[in-house]
């Protein structure tokens, strides 16, 4: 058992993922076999399906993890397009082909290898030892009851361990690797000059027709969009929430209904001396770990204080070892059976031993023990005020939203019936376009759209009732609305002429740079002053343009010094390059660089096995369902 997480720490970090991200976390190992879910069919995968209501908790999952991430003010509605819906439903399929694979290997995570990988997660330790406690509250907060969370991560390990298989069987040769490290280590010696658009401003005259003509062709530049001035009413489940009063008695009686989730259970700290036996070892090498077990237990009984540093010499358990054989805090559950039935049975300081498990002959030491305890009332009052009106204020705004959405379309003229009914304010969002309004809650695809509908602007009806984001809903009406209009030529005048000037600047500095650049590479005198070469890798860096980084790696590093030119907006950029550098090359940089591709490869690799899932698999999409919250 501990020797798992030393095997697999590139598993750890799904547990928080699974944790504080919980993709897909409706749907245990328990549950493979046989899904259901109330609602309409995004997809089917094979015989498994994808709900409506499943996909809705995705996606609201991803919307609270942006929010998490980008802070509570941001619009969720910006995550719910057609393009981020399709995304989600795309990692759906995948996660539910890559288990349908896993099933059908017949794919296994050990109960003590789950155990071992939890209880080193950093998320549920204190000190730096795993906590019973700190792990019971972490699920309590997320929702999760122990088994749903273990079974999550189980199938999350399956799946990992599924593509890291597939991704991993990649291996690129040295010479292939090399080869790319000489190029990707590359830099060059680049110099430039720019022949600028604006020395030729001068030469350019404008005519009142290619005024006329430039005004005409390009309207839409010159044109003040569309606007509306709305009016609009937020209902939340954060303002029922704050009104939701919760009595005393009604606490005390949530408390004895549910005892058992305010208890903490009895933990212990140990260490132990792992004397390790191999699997399938004979009987004789048994007893000889056996008997050094013995040895340890007799030497230790005479000599308790020699305990640590006779672990960090002669256990077989590399991750306490170091630590001098210390556990940490555990409750019952967290470590093998034979080992956590002698740990309980002991008394503080006592040495016990041999106790023999799987992986060989363990000598224990009982340091403490915690004793477990029930939370006080007091203690968890807040928690358990702040459930039940969550729990209240859940169930009155699924109520008080469809009461809200009725209001504002059976009495479409107007929002204060609704405002008025739930105590709320009519606010101002001021002028908004099509695509952006300055008002947060007024920024909603859906919102916009029928504000600028004909029902909005031609009768001023009110908006459907918009979800925005999980527990808040928004109505809008127009209250001013003015056209899109053309701002006249001469009122433009002034920006045409300059607009013309840039671009004819530009074409003839174009002209000129060329002719140039074509004398340069015959050899002749073109006059041109290059700035200070100076040494660029592929990344390049402020100083040089990305066009410019592109361009001279493009050049022909054997025929120095090799020359470019570029079209830009303010001119033509002649590069040169004069000097190509090879990276010093050692067997850590080849090993490095073999390491990354082989990665990369194994990406691509896994792509096409996970391609290949899907061609051999039946797969149905209900576009409609897909699209009809993104509408």
């Amino acid at each position: 058992m501990f020797n798992f997480v030393a095997k697999n720490k590139r598993l750890l970090q799904v547990v928080l993922v699974v944790l504080i991200v919980p993709p897909f976390a409706f749907w245990g190992i328990d549950s493979y076999q046989g899904m259901s879910s109330v609602g309409a069919d995004v997809a089917t995968v094979g015989d498994q399906r994808i709900t409506e209501s499943e996909f809705t908790t995705q996606l609201r999952t991803q919307q609270e993890r942006m929010k998490s991430l980008l802070g509570r003010a941001v619009d969720t509605a910006a995550f719910d397009t057609p393009e981020a819906r399709a995304r989600i439903l795309d990692s759906m399929i995948a996660q539910r082909l890559l288990t349908q694979e896993v099933i059908r290997r017949r794919m296994n995570v050990t109960d003590d290898g789950l155990r071992e990988l939890i209880a080193a997660t950093p998320a549920f330790q204190e000190n730096g030892r795993f906590s019973g406690s700190r792990y019971a509250d972490a699920l309590k907060a997320e929702g999760y009851t122990r088994s749903q969370f273990e079974n999550s991560v189980r199938r999350d390990l399956l799946v990992q361990q599924l593509a890291s298989a597939v991704s991993e069987a990649s291996i690129l040769s040295r010479a292939v690797a090399r080869e790319w490290a000489l190029l990707a280590g590359e830099r060059r010696e680049v110099a430039q000059s720019l022949v600028p658009a604006s020395s030729f401003a001068g030469q350019v005259k404008v005519t009142p027709e290619a005024i006329q003509a430039f005004y005409d062709g390009n309207r839409r530049l010159f044109e003040v969009p569309e606007q509306v001035r709305a009016e609009y009413v937020v209902l939340s489940a954060d303002a029922l929430l704050a009104a939701e009063p919760v009595k005393p008695e009604e606490v005390k009686a949530q408390y004895e209904a549910r005892r058992d989730q305010y208890e903490q259970k009895e933990e212990r700290r140990a260490s132990h001396i792992l004397v390790s036996v191999k699997p399938g070892a004979s009987e004789a090498d048994k007893a000889k770990a056996r008997a050094k077990a013995q040895e340890l237990v007799a030497q230790l009984r005479k000599s308790p204080a020699s305990f640590a540093e006779l672990a960090k010499k002669h256990s077989g358990d590399p991750g306490s070892a170091g630590q001098g054989g210390d556990l940490g805090f555990f409750s019952r559950g967290m470590v093998e059976k034979p080992v956590e039935d002698a740990v309980f049975s002991m008394k503080a300081n006592e040495i016990a031993g041999p106790v023999e498990s799987e992986f060989g002959f363990h000598v224990l030491r009982l340091a403490e023990v915690r004793p477990g305890k029930l939370r006080a009332l007091e203690e968890v009052r807040g928690e358990i005020e702040k459930d039940l009106r969550k729990q209240r204020a859940g169930r009155k705004f699924a109520e008080a939203a469809e009461t809200f959405s009725n209001l504002v379309y059976e009495q479409p003229d107007s929002l204060k019936p609704a405002a008025e009914q739930f105590k709320l304010t009519v606010q101002d969002g001021g002028w908004l376009t099509r695509n952006q309004a300055k008002v947060q809650a007024l920024n909603n695809p859906r919102l916009l759209s029928s504000l600028f509908s004909d029902e909005g602007i031609k009768n001023r009806r009110n908006t459907e009732a918009v979800e925005i984001s999980p527990g808040t809903v928004v109505a809008a009406r127009v209250a001013e609305h003015r056209p899109a209009v053309l701002r006249p030529l001469e009122e433009v005048r002034g920006e045409v002429i300059k607009r013309l000037t840039e671009k004819e600047s530009a074409e003839l500095a174009w002209k000129e740079g060329a002719r140039k650049l074509e004398q340069i590479r015959k050899g002749e005198n073109a006059r041109v002053s290059f700035g200070a070469a100076k040494t660029f890798g592929r990344e390049g860096d402020q100083s040089l343009a990305p066009e410019a980084v592109t361009t001279a790696f493009k050049l022909n590093r054997r025929a120095l010094p090799a020359y470019a030119g570029i079209q830009r907006p303010d001119g033509y950029l002649i590069v040169r390059v004069s000097k190509v550098i090879a990276p010093e090359m050692d067997e850590a940089r080849e090993k490095g660089a073999q390491a990354e591709l082989s990665r990369d490869l194994g990406d691509k690799q896994f792509e096409a096995y996970l391609n290949a899932l899907r061609a051999d698999t039946k797969i149905e999409i209900n576009r409609r369902a897909l699209a009809k919250k993104g509408e």
